[in-house]
């Protein structure tokens, strides 16, 4: 069980430094407005945070059906 809990850790140590949430320029305007300019930038991660929190929502499921029994 240990060896499972460092994996995690190691993967979500992984993604937080490949999903960086800054603007590419913190100092520049305000950037583009209108219809095509996306709302904010978790807008591209959608679909990995939907798969992340299925798979987070079956892992402790597992789990506390484990311990219950």
């Amino acid at each position: 069980m240990k060896t499972i809990n460092k994996l995690v850790l190691a993967f979500f140590l992984l993604a937080e430094f490949l999903v960086n949430a800054q603007p590419p320029d913190p100092g520049g305007g305000t950037g583009p407005v209108g219809p095509g300019a996306p709302s904010s930038p978790i807008d591209m991660y959608v679909y990995g945070l939907a798969i992340i929190s299925v798979l987070l929502i079956a892992f402790y499921t597992k789990k506390y059906k484990n311990q219950k029994v």
